[in-house]
């Protein structure tokens, strides 16, 4: 039951980034690999300033505003400098490995009687895995209603319009870059949160924590997809958090079966997001439908 829990907690945290993977790749229509560097990035920046006795909360908001850095630049070279989307994350992700280790000066800082967010709450007396349950739930409730309020704001209906149709969006008056480069920075911003947070939980940062975030990322919005379809943008951001616990789910399950080797975690990812890519070919090959969902 503990080992449920745990995962629960931390498919919360992860959950956030899945969130951000979902606005490139879903919103905009875009395939970001940025985010393999954002991840440790938000974790490099928020394990820097806490080892410096920075508040844990204002280090976390700055892993954030850090992973928005990262997407500026994204945006920039893939709309002022028309480079491909996915060579624009090759390039910044290559970049940030070289800035992460900067910012961190060795390849992993420890967190060890550091005070986290988490460490805060575990000192009122809440174990740890409550502790990470509780600040996942809380800042899951903040992101999705707040991404919810944008997205329905002109400035949000733009930023899918980009995504969905650019010659008409351009027709319309929209300046379809920089929605791209709004976008980047937001998806970007969320997926150093989670680095943020996940880093505090862990109670460390490493240089290479971000190798397979995106594998994580696509595969808790399909699954998310795959199950229930036609959600208001709401509802479907809520339900990438759903994606994102039953991933952690599936991992531990996989993990608990007897003489599994640990090591093999990140192919096993890669197997479980090939598996729920096809997924939907297999429904539309033998007619199953998913449980469809309509909301407004």
């Amino acid at each position: 039951m503990d080992l449920i829990l745990s995962s629960m907690s931390q498919g919360l945290l992860w959950a956030i980034m899945a969130i951000g993977v979902y606005l490139t790749y879903r919103i905009l229509d875009i395939a970001d690999l940025t985010a393999e560097g954002a991840y440790p990035l938000g974790a490099a920046v928020c394990a820097t300033t806490l080892v410096n006795d920075v508040n844990p909360i204002l280090a976390t908001l700055a892993g954030f505003v850090a992973g928005m850095g990262a997407g500026l630049i994204s945006g920039l070279l893939h709309t002022k400098l028309k480079i491909p989307a996915l060579l624009t994350g090759i390039v910044t992700l290559t970049g940030l490995y070289s800035i992460n280790l900067k910012i961190m000066g060795k390849a992993n800082v420890a967190l060890l009687r550091k005070v986290t967010l988490v460490t805060m709450l575990t000192k009122q007396g809440l174990s740890k895995t409550m502790a990470v349950l509780i600040i996942g739930l809380i800042f899951v409730v903040i992101v999705i209603g707040l991404l919810t309020l944008l997205l329905k704001t002109q400035v949000g209906l733009a930023l899918r319009s980009t995504g969905d149709n650019i010659p008409m969006s351009e027709a319309n008056g929209v300046n379809v870059d920089r929605m791209k480069i709004y976008g980047y920075m937001l998806s970007n911003g969320l997926i150093a949160l989670s680095g943020a947070l996940l880093t505090q939980n862990n109670g460390y940062a490493d240089i290479n924590s971000g190798t397979g975030t995106i594998v994580i990322g696509l595969a808790s919005v399909i699954i998310a997809e795959v199950i229930i379809r036609n959600l208001s943008i709401g509802w479907r951001l809520a339900s990438i958090v759903l994606g994102a616990i039953l991933y952690r789910l599936i991992i531990l399950a996989i993990l608990e079966i007897p003489g599994m080797d640990a090591d093999l975690v990140r192919l096993f990812s890669a197997i479980l997001l090939a598996l729920v890519l096809f997924v939907p070919e297999l429904q539309k090959k033998f007619k199953v439908r998913p449980l469809n969902v309509t909301s407004k």
